[in-house]
């Protein structure tokens, strides 16, 4: 479980620093390296989003493994 944990903090890193891109120079990396709204993209938009999610739950469960 540590295992996944560690790659969903590195996505969420990820997702974390291009949405700063995004909002300090309207520069989107995702886009920019896989297409605009590409298949690919949306793919990593949704791991991203699910790694989100995850880290979430983790933070409020009460079991720390």
């Amino acid at each position: 479980m540590k295992f996944f944990k560690k790659i969903a903090l590195a996505l969420l890193i990820v997702g974390g620093l291009n949405w700063g891109l995004v909002g300090l120079f309207k520069f989107d990396l995702v886009a920019t390296i896989f297409g605009e709204m590409s298949s690919l993209s949306r793919v990593i938009y949704t791991v991203v989003g699910i790694s989100a999610i995850y880290l979430t739950t983790s933070l409020f469960s009460k079991s720390e493994k």
